[in-house]
């Protein structure tokens, strides 16, 4: 059976089900194939639970995958590439062959049907997980304070768990769940980024603003590729200075894939697109307009590139399913960036997510008994996303291995719970959150966390014959830190990677003494970590020889010479940067002037080297 493009087995036991059925049942039942969803239903069924995973789309993974931000943003150091975040990272390592190094956004980037392949092998290896598709939720099903299942347009599926991973938190209003949608002001929450009163933005954009991503291709040096046509809401003026202080091809390097591709998901005038954002909310057929004007605007942004940069830039037709809207060089749907928003037992605020003062890390959320709840961490910095401009945000970003990185935060198992109804979770960017903090805790690898603490969550409530609410946060804690497929890290610890013979032991220590959990965010304690999560003999590795250059703390140059370096980079200054605590320690000790060979991957389009081992 063919969907999408990938290629799906179909079994009595398998996924991809259309199914006539009028009545199903499920210990999990998770509804939205999204980054949260997809994780969720994976997760929830490793550990046991017989899950139904409902997507309305062909691709799993969300904005991994399917919304085509194949260039996920945070968590791209060593030590928080955890969880199914790192085993996706793994998997794309193995599969992708040409490496992940070819855009400047992202130390990651990988043609988006691999990613939706990975999901589609997971979920296909689970005989306890359903996967049914193109079905959309019409009815939440309660009783009382306790919700029972979901009805969709062909079957009802009744569970004991319910879990929403939709997009814009569909099931908030169909199950009457508490919710919000839009700005807090300051007085609210104390919250210093918050602004004091209604402005034009916050009037204009209630929520941050979604991006239907497009794919380009690079068709070479004189070549013609096929015209790309405007849409009938053609305005080139709304594109003008799209790349002001980026020459073109660093602009267009930006999402740089394989294959020549390019992905197009750009804030500065691009095809970020918000008139009328409220409609995402409003009846079936005003959100049909709302995402029809999306596309067009992403189409016309595509023309304008065209027009601006010459024919051999082209549409990437073979990126996306070819039933897709717009066809096959548009994602499956926008990539959302904010949703509803559940209220929940704990809503996360700015004060959250930002360092402690004189620290390099946010304080570790604890509840009333002493108890440390955090479930998924990440470390994005904050980063709002509105057409007319971005607002002033506090800082939260740190220099560390050569390059500008987000603080870590975590993220409380109490912020996925409704304040009052049962038998439901969520694991979307629909977590109870601030807007202001929801622009550092909408990023793909924490909603993969996100999702991968609700999954074990809803499972273990199954086996403990308990509701959300009655579980103990450590019992969830411990679960995921043991998970024998992709143990999840809790605590942020610079210098903890996955692979250390100690990672579960000082994980433990710091839930156990939260008084103990250092300011800076590592371990000093430790013993000397092991150097990267890749093999060595990586076939991605190259050795560089050149000279060091101090520019300033955390900056360093390169200055590459004929010796080891691969011919295409001599002569030429780079960037030295790592994701790797102990050659980040070792980058701090030299000295400019000094003589290095280096293991690493060389990304022309960011003209950095990232470094694995100094030799």
């Amino acid at each position: 059976m063919i969907l999408g493009g990938l290629k799906f087995a179909q079994t009595s036991q398998n996924l991809a089900w259309r199914l006539q059925m009028n009545q199903l049942s499920a210990d999990v039942l998770v509804v939205g194939g999204g980054t949260g969803g997809t994780a969720a239903a994976i997760q929830a069924a490793r550990t046991g639970a017989n899950t139904i995973l409902v997507s309305e789309l062909p691709w799993l993974g969300g904005m991994l995958t399917a919304e085509g931000v194949a260039a996920p943003d945070g968590n791209e150091l060593l030590a928080w590439q955890t969880g199914l975040w790192g085993a996706y990272l793994r998997s794309l390592q193995q599969r992708q062959p040409n490496g992940l190094d070819h855009g400047w956004v992202s130390f990651f980037t990988y043609d988006p049907k691999l990613g939706a392949e990975i999901f589609a092998d997971w979920v296909a290896a689970l005989p306890n997980l359903r996967w049914i598709i193109q079905q959309t939720p019409l009815e939440v099903l309660r009783q009382a304070n306790q919700i029972t299942g979901v009805r969709f347009a062909d079957f009802t599926v009744q569970a004991q768990i319910t879990i929403d991973g939709t997009e814009l938190g569909d099931l908030l209003p169909l199950g009457n769940i508490p919710h919000r949608w839009g700005w807090e002001w300051r007085s609210q929450w104390s919250e210093p980024s918050a602004p004091l009163a209604e402005t034009p933005l916050t009037r204009t954009y209630p929520v941050q603003v979604p991006t239907w991503v497009v794919m380009l291709r690079d068709f070479g040096n004189g070549a013609i590729a096929p015209e790309i046509p405007p849409a009938p809401t053609w305005n080139p003026e709304l594109f003008a200075g799209a790349w002001t202080g980026y020459d073109p091809l660093q602009f267009l390097n930006y999402g740089r894939l394989p294959g020549d591709r390019l992905m197009i998901n750009w804030p500065q005038r691009g095809n970020d697109y918000g008139e009328g954002i409220e409609r995402l909310v409003g009846t079936p057929q005003a959100r049909s307009q709302f995402l029809q004007e999306s596309l067009w605007h992403s189409q016309n942004f595509a023309c304008y590139l065209q027009c601006q940069l010459g024919r051999r830039y082209g549409l990437a037709q073979d990126a996306f399913p070819e039933q897709a809207p717009g066809g096959g060089a548009f994602a499956l749907q926008p990539y959302y960036r904010e949703s509803r928003r559940l209220v929940g037992l704990t809503t996360i605020i700015e004060q959250d997510i930002l360092p402690m003062p004189g620290a390099q890390v946010a304080k570790l959320p604890v509840n009333e008994q002493g108890e440390i709840t955090a479930i998924a961490l990440g470390n994005y910095p904050n980063d709002h996303h509105y057409p007319s401009g971005d607002i002033p945000l506090q800082p939260k970003s740190i220099r560390w291995g050569g390059r500008w990185t987000g603080t870590p935060f975590t993220l409380p198992y109490s912020a996925l719970i409704p304040a009052e109804v049962d038998g439901f979770l969520v694991c979307e960017k629909n977590i109870s959150v601030s807007h202001i903090a929801n622009g550092a805790t909408r990023l793909q690898p924490l909603v993969l966390g996100i999702g991968q603490a609700a999954g074990m969550a809803a499972a273990l409530c199954v086996k403990h014959r308990c509701q959300p609410r009655d579980l103990p946060v450590r019992t969830l804690q411990s679960a995921l830190l043991s998970d024998p497929i992709a143990p999840a890290a809790i605590v942020p610890l610079f210098n903890l990677l996955p692979d250390h013979p100690d990672w579960l032991t000082w994980q433990h220590y710091y839930l156990d003494h939260p008084q103990a959990y250092p300011l800076d965010g590592t371990c000093a304690d430790l013993a000397p970590p092991s150097i990267s999560c890749l093999p060595p003999d990586s076939p991605f590795l190259q050795v560089f020889t050149g000279t060091f250059d101090r520019l300033e703390a955390q900056n360093y140059g390169f200055s590459l010479d004929n010796g080891d370096s691969p011919p295409e980079t001599v002569g030429d200054r780079w960037q030295l940067v790592t994701l790797d605590p102990s050659v980040n320690q070792q980058l701090q000790a030299c000295q400019t002037g000094q003589r290095l060979k280096l293991q690493g991957w060389a990304n022309h389009s960011g003209r950095w080297i990232r470094v694995h081992a100094l030799v």
